[in-house]
C-alpha cells in the first residue's frame, strides 16, 4: 500500500468515526483506537507534506489565528422568523396558510438555541461558513466552524450546496468549559447559546477546537434544485452526510400541530442540548413564493416559542446576602432543581415586600423559572402544599457582621449601617476587582473570600499591597507562582485604568459606570470631585437628587477621604482627560441600544457613540435619534417603529462608526 493511499484510508476511517459519533450518536470504535488513528494520520501528514488536503480530519483541530473576520455577502439573504407565543396565535398564523394554501401540510422541528450558520460546498468539499450578521452580510468564520467535529468536510455526493444550520454547545460541553473557566478565574459563560456564539467568534480556530460544539442543519438554499418538501430535504441533508435533528415530524392538521407542540415540549426537558421553540414550516417548497414575505419574515413559516419552564421544587431556607453598598438581599435556598438546562438550587427573592406579596414561607413549595432564562426566580407558592408554616419576617440586624439594618422611607431595601461591615467589605472587593470596574483578573470572588478568610484583603488599598505577601500566597491552596505572577501583573495594570472604572469601582451608592463617566467629564480629577457641591451636581443632565446626595455623602465621608489618598499614593490614575469629540454625525444624537449585538457588547456599542459625541438612553421616547438594534431586539424596537424613530442595524452601525 502506498503512502498516499494508506493517508486516504486514514482519512476515511476518522470520518466515518466523526460521522457514527458526532452525527449518529452511534460510535463503532472507542476513544482509543479513534485517538490512535488521528495520532497516526497526524505524523503521515507532517512527514508527507505534498498529500496535503483542506478536507482532511486533522484540520478539525484548529491551528489558525485570524487578524479579524472577512464580511460575507449572503447569496440568499438568512431571514430571522416570526414568533408564536400561544395557541390563538398559531390558529391565526395556521388560518393565514389556509386562505392560501388549501389545507396546508406543515414541518414541526425543534428550534436550537444556538448560533445560525450558513455552509457552502464545492464539489462536495466544504468551502466557507458565515455567520447571519444582519440577515444580508455575516462573518467568515471557516476556519472556526471547520473544526466541529459532527460537520462534513467531504459530503457523500459531489455536489455544489449552501446549507444553513444551528451551532450549539451542549449541556456536557457547556458544563465542562465553564469548570475550566472557573479553574482559571475566568468569567464563567451565562448560557450555552452565549458560549457557543463567543466561541465561534475567536480568532483561535484551536480555542474554538477545544469547545466541542455540535451542528445541526434543517435547510437548504434553493432548495428546489434539490427536493420538493421541507420534510424530503431534511431526508436529503441526512443523506448528504449531514447532522440533522431527528426530531421533526410531518403535520397534516391543526390539531396534529399543536399536539406535536406538546410533544416537544414534554421532551425537551429529556435532552442534552437547549431548545427554546418549535419551528413550524409549510411542507410544500413550492408553495413558499405564493406565501411571500414580510420585510423581516417568511410567511410560511414561523417559530412557536416555549412557555418559560417553570419547576415545582421546596424552599428550605430563606438566607440574607449582603450586597457591596450594604444593601441586603434575602435568596430562597431551595431543595436542587433542573430547570432549563441547569441545575437551580438558590433563588433571588429580591426584597421583603416581594417575599410579603407572594407570601413565601420556610418549606413552602413553589414554583421557580429562569427570568429571561437565566436568573432562577420563585414565581408563584402552591398554597395547596402548605402546612403549618411560619410567616416571613425580615431580619432587623446583618448577618455578617451583626450591624443594625436601616430601610430608608420609599425604599424597598434594607441597608446595613455598620460602615466596617465584612460582608459589604468582601462585595466591595469584589466589585472593585471586576471586569467592568479595574479589571483585576484572576481576583474573582473565590479568590477574594480566600484572601479575605486569610487576613490579606480587608480593604480596597490591601489589593495593592499583596506584593509584600508574594511567597506566602504562593502556599495558599490553589495558588502557585505562575497564578501569583499573574494576579500581581493585573494588580499593577489596574492602576492604569480610567478614572471613571475607578469611581464606578468605589461602589458608590447610585453611581454606576454611566454616571461615573458623567462625573469624572465634568471633575477631571479627584480633588474636583471631592469639592463637588450638591447644587452643581443636580444641575448636570443624568444626575438627579438621589445620586447628588449620594456623591456629596460619600466624600463627606473622611474614611472614604483616606482611602482614596492611600491609592493615590499607589500611583491609581485619578485624572482624566476629556476625550476630543470627533466630527460625526452622531454628534449630539440619542440612541438607545436594544437587543444582542454579534461584535459588540451593549457597553461597549454604547462606549463607542460616546466617543462619537453622541448620548445613550435607556427608554425609548420622542427625544430619541436611533436605536440600535441587535438579534431579539423586543418592546424598544416596537416603540421605534410606532414613534417612527430611525433604526439603525448592526452592520450599518458599523460602517457609520467607521467614517
Amino acid at each position: 500500500m502506498s503512502i498516499e493511499t494508506k493517508i486516504k484510508n486514514l482519512r476515511n476511517q476518522i470520518n466515518e468515526a466523526n460521522y457514527d459519533y458526532h452525527t449518529k450518536d452511534n460510535p463503532k470504535i472507542s476513544d482509543f483506537q479513534y485517538d490512535a488513528l488521528l495520532k497516526e494520520l497526524i505524523e503521515l501528514e507532517q512527514l508527507y507534506p505534498e498529500f496535503d488536503d483542506p478536507s482532511s480530519p486533522t484540520k478539525k483541530i484548529g491551528g489558525i489565528v485570524l487578524d479579524k473576520f472577512i464580511k460575507h455577502t449572503h447569496k440568499v439573504p438568512m431571514m430571522s422568523l416570526g414568533n408564536i407565543f400561544n395557541e390563538s396565535e398559531l390558529d391565526s398564523f395556521y388560518e393565514r396558510i389556509d386562505k392560501v394554501i388549501s389545507n396546508p401540510t406543515f414541518a414541526a422541528e425543534l428550534k436550537i438555541d444556538g448560533l445560525a450558520v450558513s455552509l457552502i460546498y464545492e464539489s462536495g468539499k466544504f468551502v466557507k461558513a458565515a455567520t447571519r450578521g444582519n440577515g444580508t452580510i455575516g462573518e467568515d468564520v471557516t476556519e472556526n466552524v471547520r473544526t466541529i467535529k459532527s460537520l462534513p468536510l467531504v459530503l457523500n455526493e459531489p455536489i455544489d450546496i449552501e446549507v444553513r444550520g444551528e451551532i450549539y454547545m451542549s449541556h456536557e460541553a457547556f458544563k465542562k468549559v465553564n469548570l475550566e473557566r472557573a479553574n482559571e478565574g475566568l468569567d464563567l459563560f451565562v448560557n450555552p447559546r452565549n458560549a457557543a456564539a463567543g466561541s465561534i467568534r475567536q480568532l483561535d480556530s484551536k480555542i474554538v477546537a477545544k469547545r466541542s460544539l455540535s451542528l445541526f442543519t434543517y435547510a437548504v438554499v434553493e432548495p428546489m434544485l434539490y427536493q420538493k418538501t421541507q420534510i424530503d430535504i431534511l431526508k436529503y441533508l441526512d443523506k448528504l452526510g449531514f447532522p440533522v435533528n431527528p426530531h421533526y415530524k410531518y403535520v397534516e392538521s391543526l390539531e396534529a400541530l399543536k399536539e406535536s407542540i406538546n410533544y416537544f415540549d414534554e421532551l425537551r426537558k429529556k435532552l442534552k442540548y437547549d431548545t427554546d421553540g418549535v419551528v413550524i414550516k409549510v411542507n410544500d417548497l413550492s408553495t413558499y413564493d405564493m406565501l411571500g414575505f414580510t420585510a423581516k419574515h417568511p410567511k410560511y413559516a414561523a417559530a412557536y416559542k416555549f412557555q418559560a419552564e417553570k419547576q415545582i421544587t421546596e424552599v428550605k431556607d430563606i438566607i440574607f446576602q449582603v450586597g457591596r453598598t450594604g444593601v441586603i438581599t434575602p435568596v430562597a435556598e431551595l431543595k436542587p432543581v433542573f430547570i432549563s438546562g441547569s441545575l437551580v438550587s438558590r433563588a433571588t427573592l429580591h426584597n421583603e415586600d416581594y417575599i410579603l406579596n407572594k407570601d413565601i414561607r420556610i418549606n413552602d413549595y413553589v414554583y421557580v423559572h429562569k427570568a429571561g432564562e437565566i436568573i432562577p426566580e420563585v414565581i408563584e407558592v402552591i398554597f395547596d402544599k402548605r402546612n403549618d408554616q411560619e410567616p416571613f419576617k425580615m431580619i432587623d440586624h446583618c448577618p455578617a457582621c451583626g450591624g443594625v439594618l436601616e430601610r430608608k422611607l420609599g425604599e424597598a431595601d434594607y441597608y446595613c449601617t455598620n460602615p466596617n461591615c465584612s460582608g459589604k467589605n468582601i462585595f466591595g472587593l469584589i466589585h472593585f476587582a471586576s471586569r467592568v470596574a479595574m479589571d483585576i483578573d484572576t481576583l474573582g470572588e473565590k479568590v477574594v473570600e480566600l484572601l479575605h478568610d486569610q487576613t490579606y484583603l480587608q480593604t480596597i488599598p490591601d489589593i495593592y499591597k499583596l506584593n509584600q505577601y508574594s511567597n506566602e500566597l504562593q502556599e495558599l491552596p490553589g495558588f502557585g507562582k505562575k497564578k501569583v505572577e499573574k494576579l500581581l501583573d493585573a494588580i499593577e495594570n489596574s492602576k492604569n485604568m480610567s478614572f471613571d472604572k475607578l469611581i464606578f469601582g468605589l461602589g458608590i451608592k447610585n453611581v454606576g459606570a454611566k454616571v461615573a463617566k458623567t462625573l469624572v467629564n465634568v471633575y477631571p480629577s479627584i480633588e474636583l470631585l471631592i469639592d463637588a457641591k450638591y447644587e452643581d451636581l443636580i444641575t448636570i443632565p443624568e444626575i438627579g437628587p438621589e445620586i447628588a446626595l449620594s456623591v456629596v455623602s460619600y466624600f463627606k465621608d473622611n474614611n472614604n477621604i483616606n482611602m482614596l489618598l492611600e491609592l493615590k499614593s499607589f500611583g491609581l490614575n485619578m485624572t482624566h482627560e476629556k476625550e476630543e469629540i470627533l466630527e460625526h454625525e452622531f454628534n449630539n444624537k440619542t440612541f438607545v441600544v436594544t437587543g444582542t449585538l454579534d461584535s459588540f457588547s451593549r457597553t461597549e456599542a454604547s462606549s463607542i457613540i460616546e466617543k462619537l459625541g453622541g448620548k445613550v438612553s435607556g427608554s425609548v421616547s420622542k427625544k430619541t435619534d436611533y436605536v440600535l438594534a441587535g438579534r431579539d431586539a423586543g418592546s424598544k424596537l416596537d416603540k421605534a417603529l410606532e414613534l417612527g424613530i430611525n433604526v439603525m442595524d448592526e452592520e450599518t452601525f458599523k460602517v457609520k462608526i467607521n467614517e
